[in-house]
């Protein structure tokens, strides 16, 4: 690398983590001033709230990463271009295909700790966060959902009429093995108890009927434990529980919806494509950005700032009515995710064609 790249470098990753920094100064300010009171009435230690935000803040950073991204471009490059340092490195035969250089860089390293910090790091921290969240802002959740069906295997049903998430036990359960529309077995009881120390299922007062052919064999007894692909966090609150998947949680916890027949998919599914978009999305809105703020304005670099902020609504604005179309239903996940990339790419190469060479 040249001077030059490292002088732009190292301005570009200096100016991001000072936007970052404002940025999160802000949202963590509002955060405080609106739940105070929640945490006042739970009494919480000095040392309970620094350890909720030591988990909200990195949440928080990754999630705006990108746009944080775009508007550190839009803002240092406009200090660039009326300084005339842009001017002085074009008219020095330095290409805007060159000047973009350590810009990408630059978004590259951003984008693949974000890629890291999003797939493994930060959900590890945003299991405590939500947590937190559910325990002291949200108020006590409590399961309300009767006569539940569940699809714990591909032969398997799972009836329970009620579930009680306080003391981790379903009411008057059923299971079914069926194959090829023949049931093979059925086993009731009156409740189901999880077992911490086993992390066992034990049946109270159950009953079984088991079916061969024209034989039908009949058992019964007060206590059975048995192992079930299904404990009582399919039960507790779905608040943000994407979130606190790594990304091998999360395509394994994707299996088990898709093999259940789940109704909630798509939301798992789109934060899977988030994950991977999230990258490409700081590479793209360094392009557009680097573009937007490299010509050298007369009133200053206050349109070009203006601007950058603009564009960056814009996307917020598409992001979001792309992925509420794929909750939805309305759009495919992958397609809605990559949907204002892919606007902005071409954004981008139309604000190339007019850059300063």
């Amino acid at each position: 690398m040249k001077i030059l790249d490292w002088y732009i470098l190292k301005k570009f990753l200096k100016s991001y983590v000072f936007v970052v920094f404002v940025i999160e100064l802000v949202v963590v300010i509002i955060h405080i001033t609106e739940n105070n009171e929640n945490y006042i009435n739970h009494e919480l230690t000095a040392s309970q709230i620094i350890g909720y935000y030591s988990d909200y803040v990195p949440y928080i950073a990754n999630m705006i990463a990108p746009i944080t991204v775009f508007i550190t471009v839009v803002f240092m490059t406009s200090q660039l271009a009326q300084h005339s340092e842009i001017i002085a490195m074009l008219s020095n035969g330095i290409s805007f295909r060159r000047l973009m250089r350590p810009y990408m860089m630059g978004a590259m390293i951003i984008a693949v700790v974000s890629f890291y910090f999003g797939g493994w790091v930060i959900p590890n921290g945003n299991k405590d966060r939500v947590s937190f969240e559910l325990q002291y802002i949200k108020g006590a959740y409590h399961f309300t959902d009767r006569n539940i069906h569940i699809k714990i295997a591909p032969t398997t049903l799972l009836y329970l009429q009620t579930y009680n998430v306080g003391n981790n036990v379903g009411y008057r359960p059923t299971l079914e093995t069926i194959e090829d529309g023949v049931l093979l077995n059925k086993l009731e009881a009156t409740r189901m108890e999880w077992q911490t120390k086993t992390e066992k299922w034990r049946l109270r007062n159950w009953k079984k009927r088991e079916i061969k052919g024209m034989e039908e064999i009949f058992s019964h007894g007060k206590s059975m434990d048995t192992t079930l692909r299904i404990n009582p966090k399919d039960f507790a609150s779905d608040y943000s529980r994407y979130e606190t998947l790594t990304m091998n949680e999360l395509y394994d916890y994707i299996d088990v919806l898709k093999m259940r027949g789940a109704d909630d998919l798509e939301v798992y599914e789109i934060e899977k494509y988030i994950r991977y978009t999230a990258p490409f999305a700081a590479l793209i809105l360094t392009f557009i950005g680097l573009g937007v703020s490299a010509r050298k304005a007369r009133g200053g670099a206050g349109f070009q700032i203006a601007l950058g902020f603009l564009l960056a609504f814009i996307y917020i604005i598409f992001f979001i009515f792309s992925r509420t179309s794929a909750e939805a239903g309305s759009i495919a996940p992958i397609i809605a995710i990559w949907i204002p990339n892919i606007i902005f790419t071409i954004i981008g190469l139309i604000i190339y064609q007019s850059v300063p060479r």
